[in-house]
């Protein structure tokens, strides 16, 4: 999965998305052979690769309007975070946040940092703006703890066995971790599991960075800093909370922050009494979207997609965001209205921006994935007539130039759907 763009570094606050939300409207049904004569010539554009598959479907009735492969598993790269979120709203909740709390140790002067899987926890200095938009902040922290102590600290302890197993996941390429984009995953970790040196470059140990962090805001940065557990009924010296769940998801969405995912379908994994590891956070996904009538195979290793080894169809994506659509269950609205906008926000910023494509800009949200040889959209868009239609294009062999190259394929032909009235 690519790095986000360098914007991933300013604040990020996902409100700014636009939520006009497209619901299924009042449009003429588009007829299938003339959807597949508007975007067929545009999927075999060699770019593609010969690994194309690829699905449309009327949002409101859900008639198949076009197939190719459509039920052949294939990488999904970063659209796998669709079921996250998808999970992560169902069974947590939009307002849901999660508790990062300091504690007593049991010497005297010694404090316990206890990460509550928060992701987005910020170790930005006092008044300094965080790279999450409404994160929880360490700094806050730091000066309760600091009054109720009077400043008397002597040694701190990190507390990150919240999630458990490994922290990286089976198909996670060894340049993977520490990289711009993925970090280790644990259940204490500052910035998206940055280094609190700040920079782009996240960590392969994002509990002592937090660590560390906390000591500087403390006033103490030589303090010793050691992993360990919170003593049962340990006294609470300070608690901040996350930001709600329906913005994690936002921001998760908005920059495909891999990290995010992971620690979020965690959350949903000690929701639904599973292992807090990946293991037990894809079971627990799996059980979501199962609850809403979603069968997801066996196939996948993780939550955010960065794994090689996942597997899902463009049946699947398709399903998801149009479960999501349609109203059945509206607490899942957010997951569309989350998504990118084409040639607008978000990891579509800079794409529809060519000749061929900027039809669609403004017209299309979707997510994005990319990996190797793997580019993947999943997404929505309302053509001319006002009907909205869901689409899944997965490529697993695209060309040998790059995902760019790829990329623009793909918009080109989105943006044949979003031309064409197909009457």
């Amino acid at each position: 999965t690519t790095a986000p763009p360098a914007a991933a570094l300013r604040p990020v606050d996902a409100t700014s998305v636009p939520k006009a939300l497209p619901r299924p409207g009042p449009g003429i049904l588009p007829v299938a052979a003339k959807v597949a004569a508007a975007i067929s010539p545009a999927l075999r554009n060699a770019q593609l690769g010969p690994g194309v598959h690829a699905l449309v479907v009327d949002a409101g009735t859900g008639t198949t309007l076009y197939q190719r492969s459509a039920s052949t598993p294939a990488p999904p790269a970063s659209t796998n975070k669709l079921l996250t979120a998808t999970a992560a709203l169902s069974t947590l909740g939009p307002a849901r946040t999660f508790s990062t709390t300091v504690v007593a140790g049991a010497r005297a002067g010694q404090v316990i940092l206890v990460g509550g899987g928060d992701p987005t926890l910020s170790a930005a200095p006092a008044g300094a703006p965080p790279i999450y938009s409404h994160a929880a902040r360490l700094a806050d922290l730091a000066a309760r703890t600091k009054r109720i102590t009077h400043g008397r600290i002597t040694s701190i302890v990190v507390d990150a066995s919240r999630f458990t197993g490994p922290q990286e996941a089976p198909g996670w390429a060894p340049e993977d971790v520490p990289s711009t984009y993925a970090s280790a995953i644990a259940g204490l970790v500052v910035d998206g599991g940055r280094s609190a040196r700040g920079g782009p470059e996240r960590t392969d140990q994002p509990t002592a960075e937090a660590g560390r962090a906390f000591a500087t805001l403390l006033g103490h940065p030589g303090l010793p800093v050691t992993a360990g557990r919170a003593p049962a009924a340990a006294k609470v010296l300070a608690r901040v909370q996350s930001a709600p769940v329906v913005d994690l998801v936002e921001q998760m969405l908005f920059y495909s922050d891999n990290t995010i995912a992971e620690m979020l379908a965690r959350q949903v994994a000690l929701a639904r009494h599973q292992p807090a590891s990946f293991a037990g956070a894809v079971a627990a996904v799996r059980m979501a979207l199962a609850a809403l009538g979603i069968a997801v195979p066996a196939t996948l290793y993780d939550d955010s997609g960065l794994s090689v080894r996942d597997r899902l169809p463009a049946t699947l994506l398709v399903r998801v965001l149009r479960t999501a659509l349609t109203g059945a269950h509206p607490g899942l609205s957010q997951l569309i209205s989350a998504l990118p906008v084409a040639g607008w926000d978000g990891t579509l910023a800079d794409r529809y921006r060519s000749r061929g494509s900027r039809v669609a800009a403004g017209r299309v949200r979707a997510k994005t994935g990319t990996l190797t040889s793997v580019v993947v959209l999943a997404g929505v868009v309302r053509n001319p007539t006002g009907r909205v239609l869901v689409f899944a294009i997965m490529l697993d062999r695209a060309s040998a130039a790059g995902p760019l190259p790829a990329e623009e394929a793909v918009d080109d032909a989105v943006a044949k759907l979003a031309a064409c009235t197909c009457r």
